[in-house]
């Protein structure tokens, strides 16, 4: 069974790595189905909680890493409801040798190459 994922990224410099990982969920042996919460607006306190909800329906959160990560303001604050809500998190590198780690991710939090061996490994809980 394909487990539910939370995309967390930086809405203003990655959507297409985005793109690419919803269209890798469509692949039918993919494992893992995508919840795109995406929102433009400022973050306010309504948006967390909505966000906050469907990262609590989901089985794992993605953070794709790009190369602004560290400055996106919506990335921090959904790494901070995962680790609240003990939902599992894992970082992808959006960019191969330009990802950068995103602030409120744990030292120990490994950042992981974008390859589809190494996202059905971390979907089955390889991490």
């Amino acid at each position: 069974m394909a487990k539910r994922a939370f995309i967390s990224f930086d809405y203003d410099h990655d959507l297409e790595i985005k793109e690419a990982l919803v269209g890798q969920a469509k692949l039918p042996d993919s494992p893992f189905s995508i919840v795109d919460v995406s929102i433009k607006e400022a973050i306010d306190t309504n948006w967390k909680e909505y966000a906050r909800k469907k990262i609590k329906s989901c089985d794992v959160v993605v953070v794709l890493c790009g190369k602004h990560t560290n400055g996106a303001k919506g990335v921090t604050a959904e790494i901070s409801i995962a680790q609240e809500e003990n939902v599992p998190y894992f970082l992808l590198k959006g960019h191969k040798n330009e990802s950068v780690r995103p602030v409120g991710a744990r030292n120990s939090d490994k950042m992981y190459d974008w390859t589809w061996d190494n996202l059905k490994a971390l979907f089955a809980g390889r991490r």
